[in-house]
């Protein structure tokens, strides 16, 4: 359904991006103007490198995406394979400051890397421990109004509060089932209050702690249905307050309002594929006709193991990351909409 109305709220859907330089889009943050960056982690075939016949290309996009579909443009990539200064091996979490700084956490070398808006390194720092500051498997991250930053440290079943420094300045979580415990947990996002939701990964459900790190609410529950949640990998909040969870092994995205109840499911609905990936098929007769062999086409339009979610405030766009599918999805959630009149 490209448009659809519940609940008060009408979601629209916009278009899609992607191509093999997205790779395995897992993460997204919002720049100036139509600037979004897109993080992707794939493993690649090096046919001329005989005895490794694989590697990962672990690298941040800076694309123009435009309202509407036609004007995209990469613009840069930066981070590249490696333990060096700017270099990446498995990135995990995305966001950018006030002055379109990125910052990228790394959950094989367990640090935080900073780059500017032209991809130049600045920075990093973190490692593996148990310490404050100190991560096994930095995953999502996220920036609170005041800039600092909340960094899910996974494997530790816990979330930090660090400077943009790196210093550390609190933490809270454990591992276990309880309220304010995690299992896991991989994204997280801040609203404009202050309040923080981490994706409780293998509790399958969202959190929500005020700044202080003191449980408020539980978001969904194990299962298929409506509400439910089956590994949980990222999360975002819209100003009206709506939260948008990526129900990554579901292949969907399920909405709440801010009070918990269920609002409606975003599933994906790229019946035209993204510019890119249109050339590429078009370019390729073979594959053109075994696309159109297909008994439907309709498993390409859905999700494929969404892992991020992100909300540009500045044109009201959900945007997916849709990992499988080497692209981004985008909705729109409209305001004011009025349906169509058929009697006339």
């Amino acid at each position: 359904m490209l448009t659809q109305t519940v609940a008060g709220r009408t979601y629209d859907y916009d278009y899609n991006i992607g191509s093999r330089n997205m790779g395995m889009a897992i993460g997204v943050a919002f720049g100036a103007g139509d600037t979004v960056y897109v993080l992707s982690r794939q493993h690649e075939q090096l046919a001329d490198v005989p005895w490794n016949k694989t590697a990962v290309l672990a690298k941040v996009g800076k694309y123009t995406v435009p309202d509407a579909p036609g004007g995209e443009e990469l613009l840069i990539e930066f981070g590249q394979y490696g333990d060096g200064d700017g270099e990446l091996i498995w990135p995990t979490g995305i966001a950018a400051d006030s002055n379109e700084n990125i910052f990228v956490s790394d959950e094989w070398l367990n640090r935080i890397s900073v780059f500017n808006s032209s991809g130049e390194f600045l920075n990093a720092w973190g490692k593996s421990g148990i310490g404050g500051g100190e991560f096994q498997g930095a995953a999502g991250i996220a920036f609170d109004p005041d800039e600092n930053l909340y960094v899910v440290d996974s494997l530790n079943h816990r979330v930090q509060k660090l400077g943009k420094d790196g210093m550390y300045l609190g933490q809270f979580g454990g591992f276990g089932t309880d309220d304010g415990q995690f299992n896991s947990p991989w994204g997280i996002e801040v609203d404009k209050d202050g309040f923080v939701y981490v994706a409780d990964h293998k509790n399958h459900r969202v959190q929500k702690f005020d700044s202080d790190g003191q449980y408020v609410m539980t978001f969904g529950s194990f299962g298929t249905s409506n509400g439910q949640l089956n590994r949980p990998s990222d999360v975002t909040i819209d100003p009206d307050g709506d939260v948008y969870i990526c129900d990554w092994a579901n292949n969907r995205v399920q909405v709440f309002d801010k009070t918990g109840r269920f609002v409606t499911s975003l599933v994906g609905d790229a019946q035209e594929m993204a510019k890119w990936h249109k050339q590429q098929v078009q370019s390729n007769a073979d594959v053109l006709k075994a696309r159109r062999r297909v008994k439907s086409l309709e498993p390409e339009w859905r999700f494929a193991l969404p892992v991020g979610v992100a909300f540009d405030q500045a044109k009201n766009r959900i945007v997916v990351a849709d990992s499988q599918r080497w692209r981004i999805q985008m909705y729109r959630k409209v305001s004011g909409y009025v349906e169509p009149q058929y009697n006339l």
